[in-house]
């Protein structure tokens, strides 16, 4: 029961921490400052380094905050299991990758476009599930990630209105550099959170203990992207040039986003995170229309709803366990 209360209360606040996020970092990225932009590069390394310091308070609260026991973890765990610990270094160079690359997605399209594309995950996850951790989905499994898709296209298709005929003026290579960085995060994001839960199944290691040795490595290979694509003007104005109350937000949300994902891949699954993620889309179409107030919803738009609704129960159905024992 309370594993029951867990899952859904860690998917819930995904789909929370999924909406503000992508709301607050589009917004950052196209609001009009006086000073230069803040590097996306520099906001993934501050990101890695902020989850890496909640974890190991968590690492302290659990050992009933003693230093000694937190110093005994951290050595053991990461310092005396060289192998295990270099098992963290694949998924972390493809989380990075596919973090720089979802600033670059929504800073050339638009949040509609960014959001559908974006949902090509939940099939390269189920994918890479069947694939490397041998899952098997029932045909009604599949047939929900087929309406979901389908839903969420229809949620998010943009509609011909003056108004967003006018907004066409960006350059025609970023179109395509956009939904480009789209895929290639799809691809990472399906293959990385499932080689993630794979390994945090197999192991006994706090998820907490296995998200410092992912944040080193992120942190890592944040760095050295961060010097190799935008060293320059950051010797030039420093790595936080650009940074406000907006950018700390987004950085914060995105540091966030990376422990509770761990929690739903803990507690949950892969699979059920990408619906907790179309939902959060349904979420924050209605800020955009309720607060905002830059969309108008359309028949289309509640067809879709109720597709992604119908989806998500006629997975969660099939993902009870059986009643049957001999079946794992």
């Amino acid at each position: 029961m309370a594993s029951s209360k867990l899952k859904y209360l860690s998917l819930g606040v995904l789909v929370c921490q999924t909406t503000s996020l992508v709301l607050i970092m589009r917004y950052s990225r196209t609001i009009q400052g006086d000073g230069p932009r803040y590097l996306a590069s520099s906001a993934v390394v501050v990101a890695e380094v902020m989850k890496i310091l909640t974890c190991v308070l968590l690492v302290f609260k659990e050992h009933s905050y003693s230093v000694r026991a937190l110093n005994s973890v951290l050595r053991q765990e990461i310092v005396h299991k060289p192998i295990e610990t270099l098992k963290l270094a694949i998924p972390s160079g493809i989380y990075t990758l596919q973090n720089n690359l979802l600033y670059v997605a929504l800073s050339n399209l638009d949040a509609a476009t960014y959001q559908v594309t974006y949902q090509l995950k939940i099939l390269t996850t189920a994918l890479f599930s069947v694939s490397m951790l041998g899952r098997r989905l029932g045909v009604y499994q599949w047939l929900s990630l087929l309406i979901l898709m389908a839903g969420v296209a229809l949620v998010q298709w943009p509609s011909d209105s003056p108004d967003s005929a006018e907004k066409e003026v960006e350059p025609p290579g970023s179109q395509l550099v956009g939904v480009a960085a789209v895929l290639v995060a799809c691809c990472s994001s399906g293959f990385a959170g499932v080689y993630f839960e794979k390994i945090l199944k197999e192991s006994k290691q706090s998820v907490w203990v296995r998200n410092i040795q992912l944040g080193l490595f992120g942190l890592v290979f944040g760095l050295m992207g961060m010097l190799a694509y935008d060293g320059q003007r950051v010797s030039e104005s420093g790595m936080f040039q650009g940074y406000n109350t907006v950018t700390w937000t987004v950085v914060a949300l995105q540091a966030l986003g990376g422990l509770v994902i761990a929690a739903v891949i803990k507690y949950a699954d892969n699979i059920l995170k990408g619906f907790a993620t179309s939902l959060s889309i349904i979420l924050s179409t209605l800020i955009s229309y309720f607060w905002l107030q830059d969309f108008d919803p359309t028949g289309v738009f509640f067809l879709g709803a109720v597709l992604v609704i119908v989806a998500t129960f006629l997975y969660g159905y099939e993902g009870k366990p059986s009643p049957n024992p001999s079946r794992a």
